[in-house]
């Protein structure tokens, strides 16, 4: 706050009516300390404004997930809850929605309210302007998605196996013309997912025709857009790869609404809720969320136990679980436009 006031022109007493909202500062003074403040990345500390901590631990995490309405987020928060039990230390969770500014603004609350690490799903944003919010003393450890412009510990699956292990599954019961799904290729599961389908069609010896491939498949309603698409070429796919929950949901919306469900062959990633009570059930690559929360956080209290190892990218295994919908046999599918 002293730095903040000596940059600003001010009193310690301005900066802290002006931190604090008290009314009756001139908006110019309110407006030179507030940016004095962001020039010198300035948080405020809302616990020393009650309790003098001391320089002790405050026995808590932060963990910024993409939703906690998504089944994935959750299960990852699981984990991570798992390991922080045991240690006796408190998780903060909140969503960021995908959105870089969220992220941001949660990063300012957490960090100010002191938490000992912070654990993030990133959005697509540059990470070094996080990075320079976190105090030197605070860990980060990232899951499910690499972080953009920085070395950080990261724990993600290995997306480029699954894909690749969810295309040759099809390919084996006989599809050679395969879809894919994808979500906002700047997010980097979904570039691992990409290469993983790209390593299965070259291995084959099949050349890959980019029409097959619908990006930025970031919800239900744009799963079911994407399915459409695919199933409106004039040649369409006999198989498709949903390579993320949202886009499995779409399209076995539109494959039943087609009647196309018995015809073309779907395996997704990750379960979707009552996917072995579609008919057909669904084949997925099960990614293991609890698994990389509690990898994550067993990977934050290292850092905080005094570990200062380089950055570690550390791979989850996923699993290949058949029910019935990734090995229909292919037959020949008229375009529906």
């Amino acid at each position: 706050m002293r730095d903040v006031a000596q940059r600003a022109g001010v009193s310690l007493k301005t900066v802290s009516r002006v931190i604090n909202n008290e009314p009756g500062v001139a908006s110019e003074t309110v407006a030179r300390v507030t940016t004095a403040a962001a020039a010198l990345h300035y948080v405020p500390d809302v616990t020393a404004a009650t309790l003098a901590r001391g320089g002790k631990e405050s026995r808590s995490i932060a963990l910024l997930i993409a939703s906690v309405d998504d089944p994935f987020s959750a299960a990852v928060f699981r984990g991570v809850e798992e390991v922080a039990f045991i240690r006796q230390v408190a998780v903060f969770a909140a969503s960021t929605e995908g959105q870089p500014e969220i992220e941001n603004r949660l990063v300012r609350a957490f960090t100010s309210r002191n938490v000992d690490g912070i654990i993030i799903t990133p959005t697509v944003q540059d990470h070094r302007e996080i990075a320079d919010l976190l105090s030197p003393h605070m860990p980060s450890v990232y899951v499910d998605r690499d972080p953009v412009g920085i070395a950080a510990d990261v724990v993600t699956s290995d997306n480029r196996q699954a894909a690749r292990q969810a295309v040759e599954h099809l390919q084996r019961h006989g599809h050679q013309r395969i879809g894919l799904m994808l979500d906002n290729p700047s997010i980097s599961t979904a570039q691992e997912r990409e290469l993983g389908y790209r390593d299965a069609l070259r291995i084959a010896g099949i050349k890959v025709d980019e029409t097959l491939i619908a990006r930025g498949v970031a919800n239900e309603g744009l799963g079911e857009v994407a399915a459409w698409q695919l199933i409106s070429l004039p040649e369409p796919p006999t198989a498709i790869f949903a390579a993320r929950n949202m886009a499995s949901i779409g399209a076995v919306r539109v494959l039943r609404r087609t009647g196309l469900s018995e015809r073309i062959a779907l395996v997704g990633m990750d379960d979707i809720e009552l996917s072995d009570m579609i008919d057909p059930p669904l084949s997925i690559m099960r990614q293991n969320p609890v698994h990389m929360g509690r990898t994550a956080a067993d990977r934050l209290f290292a850092r905080l136990d005094g570990d200062s190892s380089p950055p570690q990218r550390l791979l989850v295994p996923t699993e290949l679980v058949i029910r019935g919908s990734g090995e229909i046999r292919p037959t020949s599918v008229d375009s529906i436009s």
